[in-house]
């Protein structure tokens, strides 16, 4: 998620002096600030009572367009009221961990915002970012696994998942829950998250059972026909690990097995574009959108390619089936 969007109020000739855009951004973070902590609050008590608590920061959102009143009754942004308690703690964490990635960015000089990767971020950074993965392994298990053929079936027999760059375990954890047959191995490059990741099992004994966690790079994979599922989370690996990763995990895969890849949707607009191409980069990722990872897929000898779209804007999840069975 990038923390600056179309409607932020830049104007599109920022020369002519009609506008600061510069004031302009730094209102919008402001204003992505009372969302995020509204958001938070409304997680622990109703709407209504976070609005009232905090009547300026209120006004901001009001000013935003993201919130208006009926007779007194707030009536808000679906954005603002998430489906559920677990859905709404993933945003919370991915807008916090988009915040303070951002602030990271300003304070580096050029070479070091350039390319620092998550090795520079800080524990906090990544416990947000990684407990935000939750919601993609739920969406993952309900809404993707189901519609996949045969996959259901084989995870209701005990399969086995490949939760690539795991991270601090929560998309683990939660594909764990969902599928209270299946065992996952998780693996990352990033030995503190993998740190933190024990720790977090350790908040999770009902599951912690069922998952290892690895120190092993995506592209030193080596073994075959071992699982039922990958879950390869695309932006946030290098072009040339993807590339040389790739045909290993295809080879990783059980036939009849699925693959399933998370990606960006196509930006709607150029600051969007910029923004998230410069955040995939310093974060050691890629620029591979939607179309080009399905293109990828397809030339690996994959068939069946689908996609699910997430939340609008959000991330896109690309799956592709391993043949022979």
């Amino acid at each position: 998620m990038s923390v600056f969007s179309s409607s932020s109020g830049v104007s599109p000739h920022p020369h002519d002096g009609s506008v600061d855009p510069v004031a302009a951004m730094e209102a919008s973070v402001w204003a992505l600030a009372a969302v995020v902590g509204t958001m938070r609050d409304a997680l622990s008590a109703p709407l209504a009572e976070v609005l009232a608590a905090s009547p300026q920061r209120t006004a901001v959102l009001e000013a935003a367009g993201l919130l208006s009143w009926d007779g007194g009754v707030p009536v808000a942004h679906p954005s603002l009221v998430p489906a559920d308690g677990p859905t709404g703690r993933s945003m919370v964490q991915a807008r916090l961990s988009s915040l303070r990635q951002a602030v990271t960015a300003a304070a580096q000089d050029a070479s070091a915002a350039a390319g620092g990767g998550w090795s520079e971020l800080g524990d906090e950074v990544l416990l947000n970012q990684g407990r935000a993965s939750a919601a993609t392994g739920r969406a993952l298990a309900t809404r993707v696994v189901p519609g996949l053929p045969g996959l259901a079936e084989r995870l209701d027999s005990g399969g086995r998942v490949l939760d690539i760059g795991t991270g601090v375990a929560a998309l683990a954890v939660a594909l764990a829950r969902e599928l209270p047959r299946v065992s996952v191995v998780g693996i990352d490059i990033l030995q503190r998250a993998l740190d933190l990741a024990r720790e977090e099992l350790a908040q999770a004994s009902d599951v912690a059972d069922r998952i290892t966690l690895r120190h092993q790079d995506v592209a030193e994979v080596t073994e075959v026909g071992a699982y039922d599922l990958v879950w390869f989370p695309a932006p946030f690996v290098a072009q040339d690990t993807l590339v040389a990763a790739l045909p290993r995990l295809v080879e990783a895969l059980r036939a009849g097995g699925w693959i399933v890849v998370g990606t960006n949707p196509p930006a709607g607009d150029p600051l969007r574009a910029a923004v998230d191409r410069w955040n995939a980069v310093r974060n050691g990722g890629n620029d591979y959108d939607t179309d080009r990872m399905a293109q990828v897929l397809a030339d690996a000898g994959l068939d069946d390619v689908r996609r699910y779209p997430t939340v609008p804007g959000g991330p896109v999840l690309v799956a592709a089936h391993r043949p022979g069975d």
